[in-house]
This record gives structure tokens, sequence and C-alpha cells, in this order.
């Protein structure tokens, strides 16, 4: 792969990388999106974001919202699993959001795109979703943060955002630095939620955490392997880990 560009957005610094088949945004060092023309999953957190969403106990969700969308990668993989889902996006950069556009193909998810700070938004939201995703972090100059810690107003907002039979789902960085939000986070939605568990990758540095009143099995992600063509897909997907914890 090569650069083929740095852009200066108003929340981060973005370098472009591009092979034939991949386009790649990094930040801080970091994978920060990925495109592939023929292939959907990378052994990483979008894997796990996909597959959190789906393991809703009444069946496949028809509308998600996700707080941050940066290249839209892990949409990506939904909206090749559920053609008809409602996809709704909130990203703060929406300098981030022109470039997947121009680089990422982002138009061809149809995805309802709000450029906005989403914690905001989500106090005036009174809309309802089968998933609710916050997957918000901001680039340091070393390592990504997340802005807010979550806090009993703020899981209000995000519950009330979550239609009966629903999930809210959270991304988490983990390793040094990260041990302290991952535990207090963890420790809120198992407060909260009947049901939460723990989706990982081996190949990843995080951990999704997916609650509900019921949270389905790993069993229930079986089915859409199927979906996938490209034997390399098929392997991430089967490497997806689910396990409970409350």
């Amino acid at each position: 792969m090569r650069r083929t560009g740095t852009f200066h957005t108003r929340f981060q610094s973005l370098e472009i990388w591009k092979s034939d088949l991949v386009t790649e945004f990094r930040v801080a060092g970091a994978l920060h999106a990925s495109y592939h023309r023929k292939r959907f999953l990378t052994g990483l957190a979008w894997d796990l974001i996909a597959a959190a969403a789906l393991l809703r106990k009444d069946g496949p969700p028809r509308s998600i919202l996700m707080l941050g969308l940066a290249g839209g990668t892990a949409f990506r993989v939904l909206r090749h699993l559920l053609p008809d889902c409602q996809l709704t996006a909130i990203d703060i950069d929406a300098e981030i959001v022109v470039l997947a556009r121009a680089h990422m193909d982002l138009d061809a998810l149809d995805i309802e795109i709000h450029t906005t700070d989403a914690y905001p938004w989500l106090e005036k939201n009174r809309r309802s979703f089968d998933v609710v995703f916050d997957d918000i972090y901001l680039a340091g100059k070393t390592d990504v943060f997340r802005p807010q810690a979550w806090n009993p107003e703020l899981l209000a907002h995000l519950r009330r955002a979550v239609a009966p039979g629903g999930l809210l789902a959270v991304n988490l960085v983990t390793g040094a630095g990260h041990r302290a939000m991952q535990s207090h986070t963890r420790k809120i939605l198992c407060g909260a939620f009947p049901t939460v568990r723990s989706l990982t990758t081996a190949e990843g540095m995080n951990e999704v955490l997916v609650a509900g009143e019921a949270v389905a099995t790993r069993r229930q992600l079986a089915p859409y392997q199927e979906l996938f063509s490209d034997w390399r897909d098929r392997m991430y997907w089967n490497r997806v880990g689910v396990k409970r914890i409350s």
C-alpha cells in the first residue's frame, strides 16, 4: 500500500493509504476505517460491531443508529447482510464524511447521516431504533480516547433511543490506558440490563459489549456466514467470539 494523502480536519489528522483493492484511513498511527472492493471483514472491531447488531432475540434489526461513523466500515458489512435495514449515523467530523464519500464509496450504503455532536443530538432525539451503537472515539496525539464516560444521564438518553426488544451496544478499545474505561462501562451495563454479552476476536484490540432484556448467543450468527462468498470473510466471521458476562 502507499500513502496517497494527508488531511487535517477540525478533529484529527488522517492519512489515506491505498492499494488496487483496499483503501484505509489511518489516524494516530491506527487503522480508522477500511474499504475492500471485494471483501467485507477485517478480523478487527468492525466485524464485532456488525455481529453485535445481529444478536437481537426478536430477529434481524430493522433500524440501527450508529454514534460515530468514520468511513462506514461496519455499516458496509451490515448493508450487505441487511439490505433493507434503515441505517442512521451521527458523526461530528463532517470532513471525514466527505473523504469517505470520495474514497470509500460511502454513498452506496444509503445511510442517513447527521454531521453533528452525537451526545447533544441524542439528548434531543425522540426516535427509537432496534439497535443503538456507541462507537465514539476521538484522536489524541498518540492514541484514541472516549470523549465522555458513560454515566446515568448518558445511559438514560441511550436507553430512550432503544426500541422495545432492542439492543444497546458499545465498542471499547482494550489494552494499556483503556482498562479503566472498559471496566467502568462493563459495570454500568451489567447494572442496567439483565443480559450483557462480550464480543471479541483474536486479531483485534477491542471488545464490543451488547446489552438488552435478552441477547442472543453466538448460534444466531451462524446462518449469516453463508452470505459471504469469500473464504476469508467466512473465516473471520467464524472467529467472532461471544460470551455472556451478565
